[in-house]
């Protein structure tokens, strides 16, 4: 099964990535309502539900671990 993740969609293009490589793709040739974060099956072209929550569950996770320890920022000066 090759699976690619949707990094984002410009206009009518959608640019996956599979492998750590990035390719573009019609986005009339996805799945009807896909977006970005969804993990497509490109041999079913499906929207697979369970590998996209699990990326999306990846993400807040790794999220949280790059907060920890990090305060807001406060007032309008902060640095980047």
């Amino acid at each position: 099964m090759t699976q690619a993740t949707v990094d984002r969609i410009e206009e009518d293009v959608a640019v996956l990535v599979v492998d750590g490589r990035q390719l573009t793709r019609a986005l009339h040739t996805l799945p009807p309502g896909v977006r970005e974060g969804d993990v497509v099956d490109l041999e079913t072209g499906t929207v697979d539900a369970k590998a996209t929550e699990a990326l999306r569950d990846e993400v807040r996770a790794a999220r949280e671990r790059a907060m920890r320890g990090k305060k807001p920022p406060t007032g309008g000066d902060f640095d980047l």
